[in-house]
């Protein structure tokens, strides 16, 4: 009667696999499993040996099969525990190896990943896989040299128009460490002088959600923002409950109280390959969660849908527990790319040793008082450099009168001069003048646009360039700055080398060194078409 019990569990376990129905293959497999350990555990030394051995091998093959749903439902951690017992019962099954290979990969455990899918090479009775087993080696490899070196090429993406497959991207952790911060809590600094463009860290989302906000009326909007809010935090929950280590990292982010008390974690622990409480099962509070997502989470900016000018309506959402240690400021000096479910942060400017990596966490293109408003919204105050000299300076008569300009469409040539002559007149120099240029960026970018005006003006203002520079050395690169400066130099004929080398350090700083020059050069085309149209 048990066998053919277990015969039934078997088939009926295997069917559900097959049609993807992975929770209740899981359950089956889970009654044949404990069948067959009982009636293991209960043979007797007179029991056939070829139909123990049998058993056994089925009980393999049963811990293999449910390692594999265990995978597809991302429960990574019990899935390897459920390819540890069948690897116990025939330590080279290769179902198994190739299945915690895979499991490993997933986790960015690369060395790991890479042992099995070698055992499972070795195992001379399933050559026939030999070429999948080989593609995954390959993988293992190049994501393992990504990992420590931090070198990422994006071109083959960028140059196919974004379309296919994403880029593969390892996990990956540069020249940084966590330490307390003057802007608030703790913060991500950097440990030697980097230039513009250099690749501080690779991580993916602990959990994304997305969706099209329809701009029909704004509850509409507001109740899709909602759905999608609900689901992102559902699977935040589900990350937590399946591993413990998810739990332990996302409990280091602050929950908005105490940001002085708060402990500054070790970098170590953020790495794949950190081993923690591997298969514990872990219990979130649902209130610290929220709180934690309300403080940490970031919006995605895609360049693919950005640039190719597809869902304009996109919105993105997600959770990437080492970014999320980094601070906003106004003087921001990195900039993040997000590819698929991974964020790529890089410095949008030179960076000195020890100095504290920062984001914009909104447009920072902007007078102060605008500025004040988004600080408001994301709950804190900004007191770095540039908000500070604006707070002093920035309660001359000339530039209120100047910021009038900007509600009520004034003449911004004249408006650009009065600002470039009163600059002058009150000598300022060096940053202090790109803080207030970056201010005022609407009313230059407005000037150079027009034709009238740089009729007019353009000899008495300085040009798109200088103007550029300037603000590019105060706040870091940024994507219309860059836009900009290309225009102007194609407008002046420009073409030559050293044009050629200033559009690509720009574009260094705004999209980060992780593509050729022809890719980069593909993607200034896509936004110059962009912004054309």
């Amino acid at each position: 009667m048990n066998e053919e019990l277990m015969q039934q569990l078997r088939s009926k376990a295997t069917e559900l696999l097959l049609r993807e129905e992975y929770k209740e293959s899981i359950q089956v497999y889970s009654q044949f499993i404990t069948l067959c350990q009982n009636h293991l555990s209960n043979a007797h030394e007179t029991s056939d040996p070829d139909e123990l051995t049998k058993l056994r091998k089925s009980l393999c093959l049963a811990f293999s099969n449910r390692a594999e749903a265990r995978s597809r439902l991302r429960d990574f951690f019990q899935a390897i525990v459920d390819c540890d017992q069948a690897l116990e019962i025939e330590k080279t099954h290769f179902k198994s190896l190739l299945c915690k290979g895979k499991i490993f990969l997933n986790l960015h455990r690369y060395s790991n990943a890479l042992d099995c899918f070698k055992l499972a090479l070795s195992n001379i009775q399933n050559n026939g896989n030999s070429e999948s087993v080989n593609g995954y080696l390959e993988i293992c490899k190049k994501l393992e040299y990504q990992s420590r070196t931090g070198f990422f090429d994006l071109s083959d993406w960028v140059l196919n128009g974004f379309r296919g497959k994403l880029p593969e991207m390892a996990e990956y952790i540069g020249s940084v460490q966590i330490k307390k911060s003057d802007y608030s809590g703790r913060g991500l600094f950097v440990t030697k002088n980097m230039e513009a463009g250099t690749l501080l860290l690779v991580t993916k989302a602990i959990a994304t959600g997305r969706g099209i906000m329809p701009e029909l009326d704004e509850d509409s909007s507001e109740s899709a923002r909602l759905v999608m809010w609900k689901g992102f935090v559902d699977k935040v929950v589900d990350a937590t409950n399946k591993c413990s280590k998810t739990q332990r990292l996302i409990s280091t982010l602050s929950s908005g109280e105490d940001e002085e008390g708060l402990e500054v974690p070790d970098l170590n622990l953020f790495r794949p390959e950190a081993e923690g409480d591997l298969y514990m099962q872990a219990n979130p509070e649902m209130s610290k969660i929220m709180n934690i997502l309300d403080v940490n989470s970031l919006t995605e900016d895609a360049i693919s849908a950005k640039v190719l000018g597809k869902n304009s309506d996109y919105y993105g959402v997600g959770l990437w527990i080492l970014a999320s240690f980094i601070n906003h400021s106004c003087v921001p000096n990195a900039r993040r790319l997000h590819v698929g479910d991974h964020v790529l942060v890089y410095t949008s400017r030179d960076v000195r040793a020890e100095e504290e990596i920062t984001f914009a966490y909104f447009d920072v293109l902007t007078q102060l008082k605008k500025r004040r408003e988004m600080c408001k919204t994301w709950g804190f105050h900004c007191n770095c450099k540039r908000c500070r000299f604006e707070e002093v300076f920035g309660c001359r008569e000339e530039l209120k009168e100047i910021g009038l300009t900007l509600e009520y469409g004034l003449d911004n040539g004249n408006m650009v001069f009065r600002l470039e002559e009163g600059m002058r007149k009150w000598m300022l120099k060096g940053k202090e003048k790109g803080y207030l240029r970056a201010s005022f960026w609407t009313l230059y970018s407005e000037a150079f646009k027009s034709e009238k005006v740089m009729m007019k003006w353009g000899r008495r203002i300085p040009t798109t360039e200088v103007i550029s520079d300037s603000i590019i050395e105060a706040v870091g690169g940024d994507e219309r700055l860059m836009k900009a400066v290309v225009e102007a130099l194609r407008k002046s004929g420009g073409g030559g080398m050293v044009e050629t080398e200033k559009a690509m350090k720009l574009a260094r700083g705004v999209y980060g060194k992780v593509m050729k020059k022809q890719a980069m050069r593909a993607l200034l085309e896509l936004c110059l078409q962009d912004q054309n149209h």
